[in-house]
């Protein structure tokens, strides 16, 4: 189930506020500010800090 562009352009980064940005696999969202990737979990955006994965 992919997040539709509507939910993806109220989404931003709970610890800067700047937007996120779906990442190539589609398996994350990426905030360019922090430099880090929050997971998407069956199909739901886990827009949690300390779930957030430092980008490789």
């Amino acid at each position: 189930m992919a997040i539709s562009q509507e939910l993806l352009d109220l989404l931003v980064c709970p610890a800067c506020k700047t937007p996120v940005k779906l990442t190539a696999d589609e398996k994350g969202l990426r905030c360019a500010t922090c430099r880090i990737v929050y997971p998407i979990r069956d199909g739901f955006p886990v827009m949690i800090r300390e779930e957030a994965k430092a980008e490789t």
